[in-house]
């Protein structure tokens, strides 16, 4: 077999005892499992007979039949691009609790309602602290209470508009997950863990089947193939750049950037609840554009790898600090630009 079950195009390892090729990455985490998974490289170690008989009667694609017979459409199926939580707690899902063969075991994230507490950042003092949280599909909601006996949620956030990704890396938690919501069309976004490894991605794969039974109802002619990529995504690039204000006579300040679909959002800090500002990526059908470099006139930044984007209104001027980083947003922008817009994509350009 020329794939792991990551997708990773280089399975030079195997579970001797599962059966199954991997790759390096997935490897690492079936050590995890021992009790279940022994892996062995496929080049640089010896293999007795009937560890190679079992590998040529299993094999990753039997395996696969075996393991993965109930996946629900909704569930995320972790590619090796993917942090190492999800990757992990897919594996011990296949292998180590049968999820995927007993459908009673896939409640906590199929029930359509979950309750439990999380970790939440405080908007202001950013602070984590035990917040609990209910999901229910029957109110489209995801709400939090700031108070354990609170009768009134904090905050209600509407299915229709939620996304959840991992962030482990920006919020300093392994198992860190940042929400974002529209409220007054204007994104919110809150930061939350839990210290169990589970408990987190099923909170994120029960936000995925909400997701996914909302739009069952709202496009009801759609497959799950076009449904599933619109569940939850990954911001497209994040990062700081410096910016100028609308008269480009101001000084550039140094802003953090998240490309979310065609909303750039810049925020003052990576975990501020609300963004400073949004810019809206249209298409070259629509007169935008990018452009490396600042017109010649330019003052005031301190980056020297520019990009201007022309929309049909103004330019708007960005500073990159090395030339990388200049090359991977433009190659971000182009994508957008490049794409024509879908119809409710207009609706959401205000």
């Amino acid at each position: 077999c020329s794939r792991c079950v990551c997708g990773n195009v280089q399975p030079d390892w195997a579970s001797v005892t599962l059966g199954v090729f991997v790759c390096q990455g997935c490897s690492l985490l079936h050590r995890g499992i021992p009790h279940i998974s022994r892996v062995k490289s496929v080049q640089q170690e010896i293999w007795d007979a009937s560890e190679v008989e079992l590998m040529a009667a299993m094999g990753n694609e039997p395996a696969k039949a075996k393991y993965e017979q109930k996946v629900p459409a909704f569930y995320y199926r972790p590619k090796h691009t993917d942090c190492k939580l999800l990757r992990e707690q897919w594996i011990r899902a296949r292998y180590e609790r049968n999820e995927f063969e007993f459908i009673e075991k896939q409640e906590p994230y199929s029930a359509g309602y979950r309750e439990g507490f999380l970790w939440k950042r405080g908007r202001d003092n950013g602070q984590f602290l035990s917040r609990k949280f209910i999901l229910s599909e029957r109110e489209g909601a995801l709400k939090y209470f700031n108070k354990q006996d609170a009768r009134d949620p904090k905050a209600v956030m509407k299915i229709e508009t939620l996304n959840a990704t991992f962030q482990p890396a920006k919020i300093g938690n392994p198992y860190g997950l940042q929400i974002t919501y529209l409220r007054d069309n204007s994104t919110r976004n809150i930061f939350v863990y839990h210290s169990d490894s589970k408990e987190m991605v099923d909170w994120f794969n029960a936000i995925r089947a909400a997701r996914f039974h909302y739009l069952q109802v709202a496009f009801p002619g759609a497959s799950d193939e076009e449904l599933v990529p619109k569940l939850t995504r990954s911001f497209m690039k994040e990062g700081f750049m410096e910016k100028t204000g609308p008269k480009h006579t101001e000084g550039f300040k140094k802003r953090w950037f998240t490309m979310d679909d065609r909303r750039l959002m810049y925020f003052k800090d990576p975990l501020d609840a609300y963004a400073r500002g949004e810019v809206f990526i249209g298409s070259k059908e629509n007169s935008y554009t990018v452009l490396p470099g600042l017109p010649p006139s330019t003052q005031g930044y301190h980056w020297n790898h520019g990009i201007t984007i022309v929309t049909p209104d103004r330019k708007f001027l960005f500073a990159c600090e090395t030339e990388a980083e200049q090359r991977d947003w433009i190659a971000a922008f182009q994508r957008v630009i490049n794409r024509p817009m879908r119809p409710q994509e207009y609706a959401g350009k205000s």
